[in-house]
């Protein structure tokens, strides 16, 4: 085992088939790779198989920080087996029990009359209405009520909750109630923890803010269980470096931090792609770009204009979606800050069959890493994986550098099998099938962050990434007319590789509900001073030093008589232009957005946010020497391999290895390009070259 004086920032991102390390040697910016298993029923297995395989090439003492991310919180939220979620109770105001039951009223499907709404996180017999209540405006109407405070709390003595949420009427304008609760519940039940509602999601909308704070208390002990175990293990592996968790909003917080909120981290694995693709585009200088992650069991794709990730204010955790998009009302509303993506399943482990009609099927259920596709030899599900073996796309013999053997032999079964359901098609047909298939359901979430949000496919730049993305890019291109794709260096670990540049971040937030004329700036500019110490002293807390915090603003704004509103950036100071400037911003945004704006209607400020940023030092990207040949040297040609081509047939294709590539290679299609952990298709019409940071830059050949 090593030891020095170098020092390691380690990330760590738990994936359907496989968990990803990456290590940034600080001193000289050398990248260490691994990829294990994922293990998911026990997902912190993964994640010390993945450490300890670290710790055999570094000394312990070496690592500065640990950086994770984990679809935990998630997958309980699904049911997933061994990750049941606790008991908890809801205290709320008397005669609001029901709101998780009652929501919108909205349904998920309008046209079944049968259609079954969520079953509520938190049962009717563990609901208690407790009598006091206040007004929007936080003026008390009734006091909270001791006798049937206490009443509840005898109750939830006599339950076996472990955990208690508490939402009461309009507690975003006066919280006095809920604090006085919560005391009430420490003083009884120490060991309980409480999560109020007008701490985590000081808003209003009742149902939102009330779901929200369920969704923490029910997350609250399995996240921390999770994460302490983690940290417990890694401690027993000597290593002795804070651990640091990705947020659905894109950025990091403390474990405590996390343990606390654990609502905050529903979203952490998708989140960290987009980061990278964030960090890297601004890098490249690309503008606008189009993250794309296909891994072993999804395909998630976000924007990135002007450098920033596209955030939303409110996700439906646990929800369905239907060709990508998230079915409203299937899921349990969070409101925090989510990076935007559109989420489908269609991942490398993704399972082809024959439906009862006699037609040919992709997904939604994988094989995920147990068993994994019919290659990995543990079962005989076709899947996309053994589908491009069959094509010739992917290593028939080998992945990870050798390291994972591949029987090609099972693949063909698998596939073979279908076949006597569809005897129009042979083989390499019925192969190419299923990898259209996968990528029609791709291009749809592509379309979904662009056109069906107003932007323009062809003026981004498509970033694949993930063990799979850089294998169908070039078709999903193809299909939305998109010029351009970069591949990252190290795609199918880009994922962990984007929590090292992710900043640390805390959001609060204020409600105002108010128009605008009756408010002043003073008002507002007092409490984003307010909402900013916080999140200074919370960013202290976590080890972030004063010189490295900054600072964002937000106002959310509408017209008066609106449902919903949009968030525009607010100016430091808040003063009387830059509130002029604010309102001006937003007449702007909603023409943008709608088409149309109405400059004479009142408006109304429903909330302020602030978010404060740790900002982290970002991992260097090291410039390769270009070399003045054009074509791949001699040594970085591994083969010529039979690719099948829909309209082609089968060529005769080139393998290169992505290692013996050098800065300012060249490649046309048809192209493969193998590395560690990915392979990349340069399809015919397409080239490819290697820039100066060692990503393939893929153009439409003329």
């Amino acid at each position: 085992m090593r030891r020095g004086a170098r020092r390691f920032r380690v990330g760590i991102d738990v994936g359907g088939t496989f968990t990803d390390l990456v290590a940034l040697d600080e001193t000289s910016g050398e990248l260490t790779r691994l990829k294990v298993p994922s293990t998911p029923c026990q997902a912190e297995l993964g994640v010390v198989d993945a450490l300890t395989r670290l710790l055999e090439k570094v000394d312990a003492s070496e690592l500065a920080l640990l950086s994770h991310s984990t679809t935990v919180a998630t997958n309980a939220l699904l049911g997933q087996i061994n990750l049941e979620l606790p008991r908890a109770a809801l205290l709320t105001t008397e005669g609001f029990r029901d709101v998780l039951e009652i929501g919108r009223q909205n349904r998920s499907e309008v046209y079944n009359l049968s259609v079954t709404r969520p079953k509520p996180l938190v049962e009717r017999r563990f609901r208690f209405g407790v009598r006091e209540r206040m007004d929007p405006f936080g003026n008390v109407i009734v006091q909270l009520d001791r006798a049937s405070l206490d009443a509840a709390l005898d109750a939830i003595a006599q339950s076996d909750v472990v955990a208690v949420a508490v939402s009461y009427l309009h507690a975003y304008a006066n919280d006095e109630h809920e604090r006085r609760t919560r005391d009430a519940l420490r003083a009884r039940f120490p060991q309980l923890p409480v999560s109020l509602s007008s701490e985590l999601d000081p808003e209003y909308r009742e149902y939102e803010r009330t779901s929200t704070t369920v969704v923490n208390a029910v997350l609250g002990p399995l996240v921390r269980t999770y994460l302490e175990r983690l940290a417990g293990r890694a401690r027993e592996l000597g290593v002795s470096a804070p651990l640091y968790v990705m947020q659905s909003n894109g950025g990091m917080a403390a474990l405590e931090a996390v343990a606390d909120r654990p609502a905050t981290m529903i979203e952490s694995g998708p989140a960290s792609g987009v980061i990278g693709a964030a960090y890297l585009g601004k890098i490249l200088g690309l503008g606008n770009v189009l993250s794309f992650d296909m891994g072993g069991t999804t395909a998630k794709a976000g924007t990135i204009t002007g450098g920033e990730p596209q955030v939303t204010g409110e996700f439906e955790a646990a929800g369905r979606t239907h060709s990508g998009r998230a079915v409203k009302g299937s899921g349990y509303p969070v409101r925090f800050p989510f990076i935007d993506l559109a989420e489908v399943s269609a991942g490398g482990g993704t399972i082809a069959f024959v439906d009862a009609g006699g037609a040919l099927r992709v997904g939604p259920l994988s094989a995920g890493a147990d068993p994994g596709p019919a290659a990995y030899g543990r079962a005989l599900q076709a899947t996309v994986t053994d589908a491009n073996i069959v094509l010739g796309r992917l290593n028939p013999r080998a992945l990870l550098g050798g390291a994972m053997k591949i029987d090609a032999s099972r693949s063909r079964t698998a596939l073979e099998a279908l076949l006597p359901s569809l005897p129009e098609l042979d083989l390499d047909r019925l192969a190419a099938g299923i990898v259209r298939i996968a990528d029609a359901e791709m291009a749809k979430i592509l379309r979904i962050v662009t056109v069906e949000r107003g932007l323009d496919p062809r003026e981004f730049t498509l970033m694949a990434f993930g063990g799979g993305g850089p294998l169908h890019a070039c078709a999903l291109a193809d299909e939305l007319s998109i010029p351009r794709i970069v591949i990252p260096s190290d795609p199918g670990l880009f994922s962990a590789y984007g929590l090292l540049a992710a900043d640390i971040r805390t959001t609060a937030v204020r409600s105002f509900v108010a128009l605008a004329k009756a408010l002043d700036a003073a008002q507002v500019e007092r409490a984003f001073g307010e909402m900013e110490a916080r999140g200074r002293a919370d960013l202290g807390r976590q080890g972030v030093a004063e010189d490295a915090l900054a600072f964002a603003r937000e106002l959310d704004i509408r017209y008066f008589g609106q449902s919903f509103e949009l968030g525009v950036p607010g100016r430091t100071p808040f003063d009387g232009d830059a509130f002029q400037a604010t309102l001006t911003a937003f007449h702007e945004r909603h023409a943008s957005t709608y088409g149309y704006s109405s400059p004479e209607e009142p408006l109304e400020i429903v909330v302020a946010r602030s978010t404060a940023i740790g900002i982290v030092a970002k991992p260097p990207l090291r410039r390769l020497a270009t070399k003045s040949e054009k074509k791949p040297p001699k040594t970085a040609l591994l083969e010529k391999r039979d690719v099948y081509y829909e309209g082609d047939g089968r060529i005769a294709t080139p393998v290169f290895s992505r290692a013996a590539l050098r800065a300012g290679n060249r490649l046309s299609g048809p192209a493969l390009v193998e590395q560690y952990d990915a392979c990349t298709l340069v399809a015919p019409g397409w080239r490819a070259g290697v820039d100066e940071y060692g990503n393939l830059r893929l153009k439409k050949a003329k």
